[in-house]
Protein backbone atom coordinates (compact mmCIF):
# COMPACT_ATOMS: atom_id res chain seq x y z
CA UNK A 1 0.00 0.00 0.00
CA UNK A 2 1.12 3.53 -1.12
CA UNK A 3 1.67 6.64 1.74
CA UNK A 4 1.28 9.76 0.00
CA UNK A 5 1.30 12.77 2.64
CA UNK A 6 -0.58 16.01 1.53
CA UNK A 7 1.18 19.14 2.39
CA UNK A 8 -1.25 22.60 3.01
CA UNK A 9 0.75 25.31 2.75
CA UNK A 10 0.06 29.36 2.65
CA UNK A 11 2.35 30.30 0.16
CA UNK A 12 3.26 29.90 -3.37
CA UNK A 13 6.87 29.80 -2.26
CA UNK A 14 6.23 26.67 0.28
CA UNK A 15 3.99 25.12 -2.32
CA UNK A 16 7.34 24.40 -3.82
CA UNK A 17 9.95 24.57 -0.69
CA UNK A 18 8.12 22.18 1.30
CA UNK A 19 8.20 19.22 -0.64
CA UNK A 20 11.72 19.70 -0.90
CA UNK A 21 11.98 19.71 2.84
CA UNK A 22 9.72 16.78 3.37
CA UNK A 23 11.55 14.35 1.27
CA UNK A 24 14.82 15.09 3.01
CA UNK A 25 13.39 14.65 6.00
CA UNK A 26 11.89 11.11 4.58
CA UNK A 27 15.46 10.42 3.21
CA UNK A 28 16.65 10.89 7.00
CA UNK A 29 14.27 8.80 8.78
CA UNK A 30 14.60 6.49 6.03
CA UNK A 31 10.90 6.83 5.02
CA UNK A 32 11.15 5.38 1.66
CA UNK A 33 8.14 4.13 0.92
CA UNK A 34 6.44 7.44 1.70
CA UNK A 35 5.72 9.85 -1.37
CA UNK A 36 4.78 13.56 -0.86
CA UNK A 37 1.77 14.84 -2.86
CA UNK A 38 1.50 17.99 -4.62
CA UNK A 39 0.70 21.09 -1.87
CA UNK A 40 -2.83 22.50 -1.10
CA UNK A 41 -2.47 26.18 -1.33
CA UNK A 42 -4.84 28.17 1.06
CA UNK A 43 -4.35 31.48 1.56
CA UNK A 44 -3.53 33.12 5.43
CA UNK A 45 -6.72 34.77 5.53
CA UNK A 46 -8.34 30.84 5.10
CA UNK A 47 -6.43 30.00 8.13
CA UNK A 48 -7.53 31.74 10.38
CA UNK A 49 -10.74 32.48 9.60
CA UNK A 50 -13.40 29.86 11.04
CA UNK A 51 -14.99 27.39 8.85
CA UNK A 52 -12.52 28.46 5.78
CA UNK A 53 -9.97 26.26 6.91
CA UNK A 54 -12.37 23.14 7.42
CA UNK A 55 -13.44 23.41 3.73
CA UNK A 56 -10.99 23.71 2.55
CA UNK A 57 -9.01 20.66 3.60
CA UNK A 58 -12.19 18.86 2.35
CA UNK A 59 -11.79 20.41 -0.76
CA UNK A 60 -7.88 19.41 -1.22
CA UNK A 61 -8.75 15.62 0.39
CA UNK A 62 -11.59 15.60 -2.46
CA UNK A 63 -9.20 16.54 -5.34
CA UNK A 64 -6.15 15.05 -3.86
CA UNK A 65 -6.76 11.03 -4.21
CA UNK A 66 -5.59 8.28 -1.95
CA UNK A 67 -4.21 10.48 0.58
CA UNK A 68 -2.87 8.64 3.51
CA UNK A 69 -2.16 12.20 5.84
CA UNK A 70 -1.63 15.98 6.31
CA UNK A 71 0.87 18.07 7.12
CA UNK A 72 0.07 21.66 7.66
CA UNK A 73 2.91 23.94 7.97
CA UNK A 74 2.34 27.71 8.57
CA UNK A 75 4.27 30.90 9.68
CA UNK A 76 3.36 32.22 12.96
CA UNK A 77 4.15 35.78 11.73
CA UNK A 78 3.07 37.53 15.10
CA UNK A 79 0.93 34.99 16.47
CA UNK A 80 1.68 33.33 19.60
CA UNK A 81 2.97 29.74 17.88
CA UNK A 82 1.43 27.10 20.24
CA UNK A 83 -2.20 29.15 20.47
CA UNK A 84 -2.12 29.31 16.77
CA UNK A 85 -1.49 25.25 16.19
CA UNK A 86 -3.86 24.17 18.77
CA UNK A 87 -6.86 26.52 16.94
CA UNK A 88 -5.82 25.26 13.77
CA UNK A 89 -5.23 21.12 14.63
CA UNK A 90 -9.19 21.44 16.50
CA UNK A 91 -10.52 22.39 13.24
CA UNK A 92 -8.39 19.93 11.02
CA UNK A 93 -9.64 17.44 13.46
CA UNK A 94 -13.45 18.33 13.04
CA UNK A 95 -13.20 17.51 9.26
CA UNK A 96 -10.69 14.86 8.81
CA UNK A 97 -10.15 11.04 9.92
CA UNK A 98 -6.51 11.41 8.59
CA UNK A 99 -3.42 11.06 10.38
CA UNK A 100 -2.13 14.83 10.46
CA UNK A 101 -0.21 17.28 12.47
CA UNK A 102 -0.08 20.83 12.35
CA UNK A 103 3.23 23.11 12.81
CA UNK A 104 3.81 26.92 13.18
CA UNK A 105 7.12 28.51 11.77
CA UNK A 106 8.46 30.76 14.67
CA UNK A 107 7.78 34.02 12.86
CA UNK A 108 8.64 33.06 9.01
CA UNK A 109 9.72 29.34 7.65
CA UNK A 110 13.28 31.68 6.32
CA UNK A 111 14.23 31.67 10.44
CA UNK A 112 15.12 28.18 10.31
CA UNK A 113 17.51 28.68 7.26
CA UNK A 114 18.71 31.84 9.68
CA UNK A 115 19.10 29.19 12.04
CA UNK A 116 22.08 27.23 9.34
CA UNK A 117 23.11 30.27 7.43
CA UNK A 118 27.00 28.87 7.04
CA UNK A 119 25.46 25.67 5.69
CA UNK A 120 24.07 28.16 2.85
CA UNK A 121 27.15 30.47 2.13
CA UNK A 122 27.31 30.66 -2.14
CA UNK A 123 24.17 29.45 -1.99
CA UNK A 124 21.51 32.07 -3.82
CA UNK A 125 23.88 34.75 -3.51
CA UNK A 126 24.38 34.25 0.50
CA UNK A 127 27.77 35.65 0.84
CA UNK A 128 30.68 33.80 2.03
CA UNK A 129 31.20 35.19 5.21
CA UNK A 130 27.24 34.95 6.39
CA UNK A 131 26.81 33.66 10.02
CA UNK A 132 23.90 32.35 11.72
CA UNK A 133 22.32 35.26 14.50
CA UNK A 134 22.13 33.52 17.84
CA UNK A 135 18.55 33.47 18.00
CA UNK A 136 16.73 33.35 14.73
CA UNK A 137 12.97 32.58 15.50
CA UNK A 138 12.92 36.57 17.23
CA UNK A 139 13.86 38.00 14.17
CA UNK A 140 10.85 39.88 13.22
CA UNK A 141 12.11 39.71 8.94
CA UNK A 142 14.24 36.87 8.57
CA UNK A 143 13.56 37.64 4.38
CA UNK A 144 14.77 40.99 5.02
CA UNK A 145 17.73 39.52 7.21
CA UNK A 146 18.34 36.45 4.64
CA UNK A 147 18.54 39.58 2.03
CA UNK A 148 21.21 41.71 4.01
CA UNK A 149 23.48 38.59 3.57
CA UNK A 150 23.36 38.15 -0.21
CA UNK A 151 26.35 39.85 -1.98
CA UNK A 152 26.15 42.96 -4.03
CA UNK A 153 22.46 44.46 -5.01
CA UNK A 154 20.77 40.97 -4.67
CA UNK A 155 17.70 40.41 -2.48
CA UNK A 156 15.81 37.50 -1.07
CA UNK A 157 12.74 36.45 -3.18
CA UNK A 158 11.04 33.93 -1.67
CA UNK A 159 9.54 32.12 -4.10
CA UNK A 160 12.45 31.64 -6.34
CA UNK A 161 15.28 31.27 -3.64
CA UNK A 162 13.14 29.50 -0.83
CA UNK A 163 13.18 26.00 -2.73
CA UNK A 164 17.18 26.17 -3.29
CA UNK A 165 17.34 27.00 0.55
CA UNK A 166 14.89 24.35 1.59
CA UNK A 167 17.51 21.84 -0.75
CA UNK A 168 20.18 22.98 1.11
CA UNK A 169 20.22 23.81 4.69
CA UNK A 170 22.15 21.70 7.43
CA UNK A 171 19.01 20.46 8.68
CA UNK A 172 20.86 19.54 12.27
CA UNK A 173 22.36 23.05 12.60
CA UNK A 174 18.68 24.10 12.33
CA UNK A 175 17.23 21.46 15.02
CA UNK A 176 19.73 22.90 17.20
CA UNK A 177 19.39 26.56 16.78
CA UNK A 178 15.09 26.45 16.05
CA UNK A 179 12.65 25.13 18.20
CA UNK A 180 9.61 25.30 15.72
CA UNK A 181 11.51 22.98 13.66
CA UNK A 182 13.05 20.69 15.84
CA UNK A 183 9.55 20.36 16.45
CA UNK A 184 8.15 20.01 13.21
CA UNK A 185 11.11 17.59 12.95
CA UNK A 186 9.68 15.29 15.50
CA UNK A 187 5.60 15.55 14.62
CA UNK A 188 6.61 13.85 11.29
CA UNK A 189 8.49 11.27 12.53
CA UNK A 190 5.42 10.75 14.98
CA UNK A 191 3.21 10.91 11.82
CA UNK A 192 5.15 8.22 10.17
CA UNK A 193 5.27 6.23 13.55
CA UNK A 194 1.42 6.17 13.14
CA UNK A 195 1.28 5.61 9.77
CA UNK A 196 2.76 2.56 9.87
CA UNK A 197 0.73 1.41 12.69
CA UNK A 198 -2.36 1.59 10.60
Amino acid sequence: MSVNILPIVEGKSEVESVPVLLRRLLHQFEAYEVSIAHPFLIKRYKFVKEGELERSVKVALRIRKEISAVVVLLDADDDPPEALANDLAERVQRCSQLPFFVSIAAREIEAWFLGAKESLRAVRNIRNDAVSPSDPESIRDAKGYLSRNMAGSYRYISVDDQPALAAEFDISAARRKCTSFELFCSQLKDLLCTISHR
